[in-house]
């Protein structure tokens, strides 16, 4: 009998209803982060790890220009592994605080204000991220 009860149960259109739902909830707060910009972040952040070549270039360049010791030399590389995790952290602030402001403006807006200001930032995008770049 409880069997067939829980059969029931599933095809009770409220309960699909709210399955429907909950799963269009999911798929469009997944879609909305990644347009707000997680998936620039996470692209970002891969590109970012691969600069890891200039690193070892600066250092060595700082090695031999100012004769530094293998002490004075490691001593530096910390300071510039510091240095990097702490402009990604800054960055990735900066990413979020964009986010949330456009999150807020876009709540404001009805669908038809929506759709020209995605279009306004899809035409600002290269200056908004030109002027964060000026900053590294």
């Amino acid at each position: 009998m409880m069997v067939a009860a829980e059969r029931a149960a599933w095809h009770n259109p409220r309960i699909l209803s709210t399955l429907l739902l909950v799963f269009l909830a999911g798929a469009t707060t997944g879609a909305l982060s990644m347009r707000l910009g997680l998936h620039q972040k996470l692209h970002r952040s891969a590109g970012f790890a691969s600069r890891g070549p200039n690193r070892d270039a600066v250092l060595q360049k700082f090695k031999a220009d100012l004769d530094l010791s293998g002490a004075q030399t490691d001593q530096i590389a910390l300071v510039l592994d510091d240095y990097r995790l702490y402009y990604q952290s800054l960055q990735d602030q900066i990413d979020d605080l964009r986010a949330t402001g456009k999150t807020r403006i876009l709540q404001i807006l009805n669908p038809e204000q929506r759709v020209k200001f995605e279009k306004m930032m899809a035409d600002l995008g290269p200056q908004l991220e030109g002027g964060s770049s000026n900053a590294k």
